[in-house]
């Protein structure tokens, strides 16, 4: 009964957040779905068990996986911009080349994940724990990390990200590197 009542409040602080910071204001059409704009619908998976799920290639910008177990799902290819990813699990996952641009993504277990190519620009992910992960070409531009993460991942910074040509230890702020946008 009190973690029904924490993740309710939980949730409440995360939409306050969107609508307050991000200009997003999530709109429901039922129980589990989003709705993006006229007609496009976006499945919630919030507390849900989607472990092993393949998603990959999937356009689920705007969704909640807010407190899922999604442990070795693919998401490689999603676009997953706009998402809320709050307490969820995704140790093992597949997030290769995934668009986690301006997602609230605080402690979120992304422990051993492939986020090879990946866009995590504006990113929010304070408590969230990267051991394990590989980041090459990934792009953490302007991400909230928190500082032993940053530093972690530093040391095993390589690569620039194929789609937004920053390089991963740039996006880092690794050792006097600075992030800078590709020029146009």
């Amino acid at each position: 009964m009190k973690f029904d009542l924490l993740f309710s409040k939980i949730i409440k602080y995360v939409l306050s957040f969107l609508i307050i910071f991000f200009g997003v204001t999530p709109v429901f059409a039922g129980a589990n779905v989003a709705v993006k704009g006229e007609g496009d619908e976006v499945p919630s998976y919030v507390r849900s068990d989607i472990t092993g799920f393949d998603f990959h290639g999937e356009d689920l910008h705007l969704s909640s996986i807010a407190g899922a177990m999604a442990r070795d799902a693919d998401f490689s290819n999603v676009d997953l911009h706009g998402t809320t990813l709050t307490l969820s699990d995704l140790k093992g996952s597949n997030l290769n080349g995934v668009d986690l641009t301006d997602t609230l993504s605080d402690r979120v277990n992304f422990q051993k994940t492939d986020l090879r190519n990946s866009i995590l620009v504006n990113m929010i992910a304070s408590g969230s724990s990267f051991a394990g992960a590989q980041i090459e070409g990934a792009d953490f531009t302007f991400a909230i990390l928190d500082s032993e993460d940053q530093r972690n991942l530093c040391k095993i910074a390589d690569g620039v990200n194929p789609t937004t040509g920053v390089s991963t230890r740039a996006s880092l702020e690794c050792k006097g590197d600075k992030p800078s946008m590709p020029s146009a």
